[in-house]
C-alpha cells in the first residue's frame, strides 16, 4: 500500500498536468507552503526523538548536518527540484539526467524511514505531489520528447518505494538505520525550511499561508 500511495501519488500528478494544464500558481504554492510545513512537522515530533533516543547525541548530530550539506550538494544540480523550482533551459532536448540524478538520490532517501516511521509516508507524498506537478509543468512544456518525460516520472515516482524497499530487506539498512535515518532528517530539515522561508515572499504578511502552515503542523502532531 505505502509503495502504491507514493507511486500513484507522482503519476496522477503527471496526469493531471498532462489533461488540465494548470495556470494558478497561487494555489501551488498555498500546497507547497502546506507541504513543506508539515513534513517539518512530522520530522521534528517523530524522526527526531527517535534517533536521539537510540544513539550518542553529538553523532546523530554530526549525520543531521551532513543530511543538510547533502542536499545543498544535490541543489547544485537539481537547481532546487526538491523544493518548487526548476531552473533549466526548456529549449534543451536532451533527457536531464543531472536533474534526474540528483532527484533519485534525494527520493530513495526519503524512503528508508517509512518502515520504521508510518506517518512519515503522508508528508513524503503530500511532499512528492506538489513536486511532481511542478516537473511535470516543466517537462511538458519543455522541447524534451514526451516518451522521456513520461519516463522521468516513472522512475523518480519508483525511487522512494525503492528506498523502502532496500531499507526492510537489506542487512546494511538495519545495521546503518540510525545514520541513515539522522542523515534523511537533515535533507528534510533542510527541504522543508526552504519552503516555509520561499512561501513568504518578500516577507509581506499572508494569511493564507499562514493558516495552511498551521493546519499542516496540526495535522502532523495529530498523527
Amino acid at each position: 500500500m505505502a509503495y502504491l500511495l507514493l507511486i500513484l501519488g507522482v503519476l496522477l500528478s503527471f496526469t493531471f498536468v498532462y489533461l488540465v494544464k494548470p495556470k494558478n500558481n497561487g494555489n501551488l504554492k498555498l500546497l507547497l507552503a502546506f507541504s513543506g510545513a508539515f513534513l517539518l512537522a512530522l520530522t521534528i515530533f517523530e524522526l527526531l526523538p527517535s534517533v536521539y533516543e537510540e544513539s550518542d547525541s553529538k553523532t546523530i548530530g554530526v549525520f543531521i548536518m551532513l543530511g543538510i550539506l547533502l542536499q545543498i550538494f544535490l541543489e547544485f544540480f537539481s537547481k532546487g527540484a526538491e523544493h518548487g523550482h526548476v531552473h533549466l533551459d526548456h529549449e534543451k532536448t536532451n533527457f536531464p539526467w543531472l536533474l534526474f540524478i540528483s532527484l533519485a538520490i534525494h527520493s530513495l532517501l526519503e524512503g528508508f524511514p517509512i518502515d520504521t516511521h508510518d506517518t512519515i509516508i503522508y508528508g513524503i507524498l503530500i511532499h512528492k505531489i506538489p513536486i511532481a506537478i511542478i516537473l511535470s509543468i516543466f517537462l511538458l512544456n519543455s522541447k524534451i520528447k514526451l516518451v522521456n518525460a513520461v519516463l522521468f516520472i516513472v522512475l523518480f515516482a519508483l525511487m522512494t518505494p525503492l528506498g523502502n524497499y532496500l531499507a526492510a530487506n537489506f542487512e546494511f539498512a538495519r545495521t546503518y538505520y540510525l545514520p541513515i535515518t539522522a542523515l534523511v532528517i537533515g535533507v528534510f530539515l533542510h527541504i522543508s525550511t526552504v519552503i516555509l522561508f520561499e512561501s513568504s515572499q518578500d516577507h509581506k504578511f499572508n494569511l493564507r499561508k499562514l493558516l495552511v502552515i498551521l493546519l499542516g503542523i496540526i495535522i502532523a502532531f495529530v498523527l
